[in-house]
């Protein structure tokens, strides 16, 4: 188990992202999940307790739970469909420490179109070149720990998985990292419905220009100064203005 304060301080990130992703609506009202491991204890990982509204969400009241689905700190019920589409993705993805799953209504649209891809037509698109995986089946909700399993599987080695007339999933190595990827994939996903919305064609870009624009961008996040760091730092300043209490 890591440190008290190691702890604490991945209790108070994953309550901001809660409170953000709120603000930004990603959320579908006390639905979808947003977890991350406890340091030090890999098998565990923090989760709201369903019937929590995001804007309630505070460091405390976060739950710690185990590969097992036992609640281990905190009140509440572990909603079924958040513990396996987590657990399954952290057991077969070791090397990932946070998963996001929503249904932000921009990306959502495009998990509902036929063959539904995002598009590399911008520049936030191409962030996310050679890190997509489509899930094209939907058997129905992940209440059990084989459908869990099935997402898991489909996702493989990307860190990005749209899940076909279902949301998104995003994994990365921190809090701050996957925020900011599930932001711009939803502001790249935004862009790309409304302009498909002109019923004008899009102008994609050429392989090579996205490829080289994933990679300038990727430089730019290595290191401790990695934008998204900044990002999300600015946007704790932004919750810590406006008074509110995630931190306690």
């Amino acid at each position: 188990m890591g440190t008290k304060e190691d702890i604490q301080n991945q209790r108070e990130d994953l309550a901001a992202a809660y409170r953000l992703a709120a603000q930004f609506s990603f959320n579908e009202g006390i639905d979808n999940h947003l977890t991350v491991k406890v340091p030090g204890a890999p098998s565990q990982f923090l989760l709201i307790p369903y019937g929590l509204h995001w804007e309630e969400v505070t460091a405390s009241n976060l739950l710690r739970v185990n590969n097992e689905g036992e609640r281990l700190e905190g009140e509440g019920f572990v909603e079924p469909t958040a513990f396996h589409i987590h657990n399954s993705i952290y057991t077969a993805r070791p090397d990932t420490n946070c998963v996001m799953h929503c249904h932000p209504p921009y990306p959502l649209a495009l998990c509902m179109i036929e063959s539904g891809r995002l598009e590399y037509a911008d520049q936030n698109s191409c962030r996310f070149f050679g890190k997509v995986a489509y899930d094209d089946d939907y058997p129905g909700g992940a209440f059990d720990a084989t459908e869990g399993e099935r997402i898991a599987k489909v996702l493989g080695d990307k860190d990005i998985l749209f899940m076909a007339n279902h949301g998104i999933t995003v994994l990365a190595n921190s809090i701050a990292q996957a925020w900011d990827q599930l932001y711009f994939l939803n502001r790249a996903c935004e862009a790309q419905v409304i302009a498909m919305s002109t019923g004008r064609p899009l102008r994609k870009l050429p392989e090579e220009v996205v490829r080289t624009t994933a990679l300038q961008i990727e430089a730019e996040e290595s290191g401790p100064a990695a934008n998204f760091n900044r990002h999300f730092a600015a946007l704790k300043r932004l919750l810590e203005r406006d008074n509110s209490n995630y931190k306690t």
